[in-house]
């Protein structure tokens, strides 16, 4: 007979245990911001629905699952097909799971009784979901809340709970999502543990990738290192996001490993290697870039570019506290970036006139970060009443508030040299009389440099959660020494 589970997830060896408290926490800080907002009545509870298990198109090959991220903020279950409901009043928490045919234990494993799943997440009871509504209806509820809302970098409608029966039920979708939308923006102790291992796993990884790219490679050869690594190291099946590993021109095209640009580039000597690509850890996320040159030794162009990337990055992490504007850290990188492409002398004039034209935008078309935690863009950039600025560059920002001690970010910023940007600058009356083209001409096809570090918000400033070498004296140093074999996990090791 299995041994009963605890109320951790571990995956073995130096994986990270992760306690349901982190969940029971979320859960109550939910009942908390909804006891507080209007129009919340007494004996509402909260319900959700979790992910569904998929499968590929028209066949029977399942799709690998990954909760859907809400209902993994609240109650952190792994497996697919089931609800949760949350009393508000008394913050008792209810998970549902499906009632299993028995040809499941054939093909799929052990069918698990309702206990297994009430001690493997410390719920307070768990039910089948085809008893959901009896379960409900003896709660004798209020309101049901459900959650809808737009999420903004999508545009997409977040999952609304519906199951058989809850036309009997007074349901209300409006007033939870932008409560649980404010839960999740701000990361809790727990929740910050789980980001800083994703980001001390998706750093040694990138290091790993460092010291083994080699000229003649192909691109998605660093990408099946990184997902090794990440798996292998710190028990991460999925990736935050598609991998980019763009090399030479490549590292300008901004969402690069796609299906129409995969990772299938051979690496040559020169390259300007950039990678964006980031482990994720029980859905908890991490996104960084690091961008460096194949043979390991920088060009003096491509010195130039990464470091006025690299000042950037630091004056803006100087920058940030609470209270400050997010769309004016924006700007700071906007302003570097242009000065010392003055400096460089592809561009010349005053940079606040360039600033007036959105100039910086031709070289960084997109945003400067993102809020990050269990979605690598992470909900809640835009409240209602925050809008976005429709201005160049701006309009990409995926965060427009005021940044939030214990906010989680990404600071990524990059130049690029993206031909069609280019052509439109230099066709433009208002932005071709600040560019030197001979200069530019140089640097056609050099692609493009980003930096990206996940950072936390702290009272005073910002704790650096990523950890890779960033200075070009440090990446050339560290990318010169002697790799190291890539050795595997032994098996039964703690």
């Amino acid at each position: 007979m299995a041994a009963a589970p605890q109320s951790v997830y571990w995956l073995g060896n130096d994986t990270l245990r992760v306690s349901a408290a982190l969940f029971a926490e979320n859960r109550r800080r939910l009942c908390t911001g909804l006891k507080a907002k209007d129009g919340v009545v007494p004996q509402s509870v909260v319900v959700l629905q979790g992910g569904e298990q998929k499968q590929r198109y028209c066949t029977d090959t399942d799709v690998l699952f990954r909760q859907e991220s809400f209902f993994h903020w609240a109650f952190g279950v792994t497996e697919a097909d089931c609800y949760g409901a949350i009393d508000v009043d008394s913050g008792k928490s209810f998970l549902f799971v499906p009632k299993l045919p028995e040809s499941y234990a054939t093909w799929m494993g052990e069918i698990y009784p309702k206990e297994h799943f009430k001690a493997k997440y410390a719920v307070d009871e768990v039910h089948y979901t085809c008893d959901i509504v009896s379960v409900l209806s003896n709660l004798k509820p209020a309101t049901l809340l459900t959650l809808r809302g737009r999420n903004t970098d999508s545009g997409s409608i977040c999952r609304e709970a519906s199951f058989e029966g809850i036309s009997g039920f007074q349901v209300n979708n409006t007033l939870l999502h932008p409560v649980i939308v404010e839960c999740r923006l701000t990361k809790t102790d727990m929740e910050l543990e789980v980001l800083r291992y994703t980001n001390r796993i998706s750093s040694e990884a990138h290091k790993m990738i460092m010291k083994h790219v080699t000229p003649g490679q192909k691109e998605y050869e660093m990408e099946s290192l990184f997902q090794h690594y990440c798996y292998n190291k710190g028990g991460m099946r999925h990736t935050s996001y598609t991998c980019i590993c763009g090399t030479g021109n490549n590292s300008s095209v901004l969402h690069y490993g796609h299906a129409g640009a995969p990772n299938d580039k051979t690496i040559m000597d020169g390259d300007m290697c950039l990678f964006d690509m980031g482990g994720e850890y029980y859905c908890y996320s991490s996104d960084i870039t690091c961008s460096f040159p194949a043979n390991g030794k920088f060009t003096p162009d491509q010195r130039a570019i990464y470091e006025a990337v690299l000042k950037s990055s630091r004056a803006v992490m100087a920058a940030i506290r609470p209270g400050v504007k997010w769309t004016d850290m924006h700007r700071l990188a906007d302003r570097v970036h242009l000065e010392e492409l003055v400096k460089i002398g592809i561009l010349k004039g005053s940079v606040d006139d360039m600033l007036k034209v959105h100039l910086g935008s031709v070289f960084m078309p997109h945003g400067l970060g993102h809020l990050l935690g269990i979605d690598v863009h992470d909900v809640g950039g835009y409240p209602e009443g925050v809008d976005r600025i429709d201005e160049p560059g701006l309009r990409s920002l995926r965060m427009g508030r005021l940044v939030q001690e214990r906010m989680v970010l990404t600071v990524e910023p990059g130049i690029y040299f993206i031909n069609h940007l280019l052509d439109q600058a230099l066709a433009s009356s208002t932005q071709s009389c600040f560019i030197d083209n001979q200069v530019l001409a140089r640097f056609r096809g050099f692609g493009g440099v980003r930096i990206e570090d996940d950072i936390a918000v702290t009272a005073d400033g910002v704790e650096l959660l990523t950890c890779v070498p960033r200075t070009v004296e440090e990446i050339e140093a560290f990318m010169a020494e002697p790799a190291k074999p890539f050795s595997p996990v032994v098996s039964g090791k703690s």
